[in-house]
């Protein structure tokens, strides 16, 4: 009975140290976890004109952690001593730095420039059809849309048609009633011959009357020539 019961208070202390120890070794990681965080930060210029370079992707790669900088390409976060960081930007060269692990402050500061670097994107071909479905219909109805050569087209004979009516002026007019005239005479003397005005004197005399008094003339062109 006794020997149970120094057993039973034997493995409870060992229960106890093991809880203390397993505890004091996670205090010690985290203390040691901690003392390398810092505050990494850090501006990007162009290598050649100088010029801030903004919205520059920023990811620690060990940890799978990212952020942008800002439009005047600096940034600031909280990284660890040892991380390795990489930089890539659309148009410049990527790079990539490793945070020292001897740092005596809490700070790490980095000022690089990007070097510019050519890329060649794969050719993107845009297509009037949002989906595939309507393009199937397009086709079948055979409904094409059209280009930007037969739009500009369309465009350009309804700014000559717009010209051309400026150009009249007046003139329409004109010819709508001489149209309604002779739509009003063929109505009036159907079912007969029409009489020829060439040989009436009195269009004649109303004719040179016109002549004379200048009503055929283009107002249009005494305009202009003002």
């Amino acid at each position: 009975m006794l020997k149970s019961i120094s057993t039973f208070v034997f493995v409870k202390k060992a229960c106890t140290l093991l809880v203390f120890l397993v505890l004091g070794l996670a205090s010690f990681s985290q203390i040691k976890k901690d003392s390398s965080l810092l505050q990494f930060s850090g501006v990007f210029l162009d290598a050649d004109s100088l010029t801030p370079v903004p919205w520059v992707n920023i990811v620690v790669v060990n940890r799978n952690q990212g952020t942008t900088t800002d439009f005047n390409g600096t940034f600031s976060f909280v990284a660890h001593a040892g991380d390795t960081v990489r930089f890539t930007c659309v148009g410049y060269k990527p790079f990539q730095c490793v945070i020292p692990d001897s740092l005596k402050t809490k700070r790490y500061t980095l000022v690089q420039l990007f070097s510019k670097d050519t890329i060649n994107l794969p050719e993107a071909v845009i297509f009037p059809w949002p989906s595939k479905e309507q393009f199937r219909e397009a086709f079948l109805t055979l409904h094409i849309p059209d280009d930007d050569m037969e739009r500009a087209k369309k465009n350009l004979e309804l700014m000559e048609r717009k010209a051309q009516y400026e150009e009249i002026g007046s003139w329409g007019s004109i010819n709508y009633q001489l149209v309604n005239q002779a739509y009003t005479e063929k109505l009036y003397y159907a079912g007969q011959a029409p009489p020829l005005s060439i040989f009436d004197p009195f269009a004649w005399a109303s004719f040179f009357k016109a002549l004379k008094d200048g009503s055929l003339k283009d107002p249009n062109k005494k305009d202009k020539k003002k």
